[in-house]
Formats: C-alpha cells, sequence, structure tokens
C-alpha cells in the first residue's frame, strides 16, 4: 500500500491475554491531508490511550515496525512510551505463530479500491513477558496471543468485529457494512481454529448473517453455524480511520464476557463462554 498517498491507513492489531490481564496494542501510520503521520494505541480492560508521532519515528522491515523506541513484530513486543498521562514500558515474546492457510480475505484480495483489507498474521501464539502500564504490571507467562492487521482508507461505517483465544483453539470473526462500485452488501470474514483444524466461514464461501441484533450475530455456511453474543457493553474509546485520518470514536472492549458456539453437522459442538474475548460493535442498534 502507497501510504504517501493522501487518505490511506495501515495498522497492526496485537492482543495478549492471560488470568493475569489482557491488554492490546495498535502501531498505525496514517497518509492524511495533512501529511504523514503515525500513532500508537494501548487498550486494557481498565483504559485506553493514544500517542500520536511525527512520521519519521514509523519505520518497516519485513514483518518488523518501528514507532521511536516501540518495536512490534513476528518475534514479539518492545514498548517505551513516557510521556505526561502515560508511562508503558515492557517486552513481550511470542512463541510460533498459527498463520492461516490462505489470506483471510480471499479472492477479494483482488478487488481494487476496497475500503478496507483485513489480514490475520496469527490466529495464536504463546506470549511471554512483561508490560508495566502506569504502575500496573501485565505478566504473561505462556499467556495467549494474537495478530492481525488492517489498511485500505476507513474502517466500515456499520460492522462487528470479536475475537478469543481458548483451550484448544481461537476464533475471530468480522461482519461488515461493504460499499463497492455503488453498491452495499454485508461482508463476512471469520475463522474457528479448533484441535489443530482451521474450519473458515467467509462470503465468498457462501457465509451469509441470519441473526443481528442487541450484540447478538448468528452465520451459516453448509452444515456450518457460528453465534458469538456479547453480554457485557464495557468498551473503551478508540481512534479509527476515516479517509485515512484518526478522527473516528468507536469502542472496544479488549476482555468482556461473550458467548460463543460453534457447530459444523452433527460433528462438532463448541460451546464457549468466556470473559476474555475482544468485540467490537459498531452497530445502531
Amino acid at each position: 500500500m502507497n501510504l504517501q498517498r493522501e487518505g490511506s491507513f495501515y495498522g497492526w492489531y496485537f492482543k495478549c491475554q492471560s488470568d493475569m490481564g489482557t491488554m492490546a496494542v495498535i502501531p498505525a501510520v496514517h497518509g492524511t491531508g495533512r501529511g504523514r503521520t503515525c500513532s500508537l494505541q494501548i487498550i486494557t480492560k481498565e483504559e485506553a490511550w493514544t500517542v500520536t508521532f511525527p512520521a519519521k519515528a514509523y519505520q518497516r522491515k519485513g514483518m518488523r515496525i518501528a514507532i521511536g523506541k516501540n518495536h512490534f513484530g513476528d518475534r514479539g513486543i518492545r514498548l517505551s512510551v513516557r510521556i505526561p498521562g502515560l508511562n508503558a514500558v515492557g517486552k513481550l515474546n511470542f512463541g510460533p505463530l498459527t498463520p492461516l492457510k490462505y489470506h483471510i480475505m480471499g479472492p477479494f484480495l483482488l478487488v481494487p479500491f476496497l475500503e478496507c483489507c483485513h489480514s490475520v498474521w496469527s490466529m495464536k501464539h504463546t506470549v511471554w513477558g512483561s508490560v508495566r502500564i502506569n504502575g500496573k504490571l501485565y505478566t504473561f507467562r505462556g499467556g495467549e496471543g494474537y495478530w492481525e492487521g488492517d489498511g485500505g482508507r476507513s474502517f466500515p461505517k456499520e460492522y462487528l468485529w470479536t475475537q478469543c483465544s481458548f483451550p484448544e483453539g481461537a476464533l475471530m470473526l468480522s461482519v461488515a457494512d461493504i460499499p463497492l462500485a455503488g453498491f452495499h452488501f454485508q461482508g463476512v470474514i471469520g475463522v474457528v481454529l479448533w484441535r489443530g483444524r482451521e474450519y473458515r466461514l467467509a462470503t465468498y464461501l457462501g457465509a451469509r448473517v441470519v441473526r443481528r441484533q442487541n450484540g447478538l450475530i448468528k452465520v451459516v455456511q453448509g452444515d456450518m453455524e457460528l453465534e458469538a453474543e456479547l453480554l457485557e457493553r464495557i468498551g473503551k474509546p478508540l481512534k479509527a480511520p476515516v479517509s485515512g485520518d484518526m478522527n473516528r470514536i468507536i469502542h472496544e472492549s479488549v476482555a468482556c464476557m461473550t458467548r460463543y458456539r460453534f457447530r459444523k453437522g452433527k460433528q462438532i459442538d463448541l460451546y464457549v463462554q468466556t470473559d476474555k474475548a475482544s468485540f467490537e460493535y459498531e452497530y445502531p442498534d
């Protein structure tokens, strides 16, 4: 992506969860009408922070990003932020990543002019280390990590996104209003990783939404069915891009009570209720 172009953005999302706490970190770069800038967002169950940096602070080499003294990539995260209101310092190391069999966007990856393109770099990996944020210590001793990315012009006007790791698996699901060539459709991308197998639900595979209301979503595809329900809304404000400019406020619950159910024919009936799920529900209902 040409981030010198006005109205574009690119960012990564790292989530680390454990019994000791959950945090997410979002390094991003944006090309706006005022020039190129970059930012770092940190979110916990209790609070969220946004730090802006000059464009020259951003560097990327392959699958590694640096924003000032903060480093992100396939091996882990190093944070070093000391500004009024935020002191976040620490290092997290990642174990082997679990990438998808092929890109989550499938054939839509080849469609030009999409508003937003999503990537999943690792569905699940171990996390070791600690980060101290304003005096509170977040420790991960074999914690569970997740890594995704987004790039394009803007986040969808209306969308739902959720992610969680759990024993023997992990899942992510995104449903969004997609504008394309003057039309709109409801796009679905989702993956359930269960006991070493990948089960994918996507619009390009025939997935469709059969129910959505009040924090509940139900998607079906052939003999598969995935249902997610947000049971508590404790979202913290984050900034999201509109034509590359980070001036939209969304709300994410980085660790909240959510119920999931995944069924595949008569072979699998997986039920998970957890307080470690991440959820964004940007619909008006």
